[in-house]
């Protein structure tokens, strides 16, 4: 049994402002292509479908075009919601397109309901887990009545397991959105953290022939049947690094899964600059980043005037920029112990001295202490 392992589209989302529709459809585009030509039996989606609850149109109309597609092609589609996604807006007439070979599990009741996939070698059982919110989740079950993400998935995996011995199904996959330890986060995603624990170790997953995990953003592999995918694009600088694609899983007749890893087409680089802003626009060795989407550091002693602007002419995808002037120290005190004892004059040239590293001339404090009398109220 074949399968692709999909997750965290984030459909809807940008990056620091730049639209990131294009890319997010020329991944689908390659879903589509790898569905079709490796014969897929079934494309695992493992939830955060789009990036809010409340999805903006022409994101949801890609995700419409995608599952389509994706069905033309042949495989089925079986999805989960993420913590990112409203589960009840995503599994919107889960019933009726289940009968199309687009299967939905958003709802926590159905988690134990499988996908029944069949090949040669007997059948697969596929059960989808919903991200699963442990204060809505866990009141009611065997669980316990202490709420926290790994009592809400053991419940949750302790129904699938029945469900399977019952059905007499050896080989099972699981799709489950959730931060399972040994998994590296990045700087993109939402914190499930309750109370301060947001991982649920791995071995709540043993015995099963396949977990497909979604939420973390980077490719991991924690055993050879436990992986994240990660997603398709880069949503943070702290993924310029990754490697973007999708795992292909073979599951065979002894239920035993090999994956071989899908690179996802780069729609642009992400990379991080640093230096004065005078070598950064006449280098040379920059060329190769006139394209890329950029976060630029700027370590001039003085804070260049219109340096956004200068950097957008030769590198127009400058997404961020950060000043820290070489030599600098980092002050440690906080805002209240800065600005303690002084006056408003005082406070307003020290904050000239730190965006300019020099101290305001004598015409420029005149025409401070000027702009704050004119801001006391007559009475005062």
């Amino acid at each position: 049994m074949r399968f692709l392992h999909t997750s965290d589209w984030h459909l809807g989302r940008s990056l620091h402002r730049a639209d990131l529709r294009a890319a997010q459809a020329a991944f689908l585009d390659h879903l589509v292509d790898t569905a079709r030509s490796e014969r897929v039996d079934a494309v695992l989606v493992a939830g955060d479908v789009y990036d809010r609850a409340i999805p903006p149109v022409d994101a949801v109309a890609l995700y419409e075009d995608a599952l389509a597609r994706l069905r033309a092609a042949g495989p089925r589609v079986i999805l989960i919601s993420g913590n990112h996604d409203s589960a009840r807006r995503l599994g919107v007439n889960a019933a009726l397109v289940d009968h199309a070979g687009v299967h939905l599990r958003t709802r926590p009741e159905a988690l134990a309901d499988p996908v029944v996939l069949a090949d040669a070698d007997g059948p697969v059982a596929v059960y989808g887990l919903p991200y699963l919110e442990p204060a809505l989740y866990v009141a009611g079950t065997e669980a316990g009545p202490r709420p926290g993400h790994e009592a809400a998935l053991r419940a949750a995996l302790g129904r699938v397991r029945a469900d399977a011995a019952a059905r007499e199904i050896a080989r099972t996959v699981v799709l489950a959105h959730a931060w399972v330890a040994g998994g590296v986060p990045s700087a993109s995603e939402r914190d499930i953290a309750l109370g301060g624990v947001g991982h649920v170790p791995a071995s709540l997953f043993d015995q099963f022939s396949y977990v497909a995990l979604g939420h973390l953003h980077g490719r991991q592999t924690l055993a050879a049947h436990l992986r994240y995918c990660g997603s398709p694009l880069p949503y943070s600088f702290s993924e310029k690094d990754h490697r973007k694609g999708s795992w292909l899983v073979d599951v065979d007749a002894a239920g035993i899964a090999t994956a071989e890893w899908v690179p996802a087409p780069v729609y642009r680089r992400l990379a991080a600059l640093s230096g004065h802003l005078e070598e950064l626009l006449a280098a040379p060795a920059h060329a190769a980043r006139e394209q890329d989407f950029l976060a630029v550091t700027l370590t001039d002693p003085v804070r260049p005037e219109g340096a956004m602007d200068r950097l957008r002419a030769r590198f127009p995808h400058v997404l961020t920029l950060e000043f820290r002037p070489e030599g600098g120290t980092a002050d440690p005190r906080g805002y209240r112990e800065k600005v303690r004892g002084r006056d408003d004059l005082a406070v307003a040239a020290e904050f000239v001295r730190h965006v300019r590293s020099s101290d305001a001339t004598g015409p420029e404090r005149d025409l401070l202490a000027a702009a704050f009398a004119a801001a006391v109220p007559a009475h005062d």
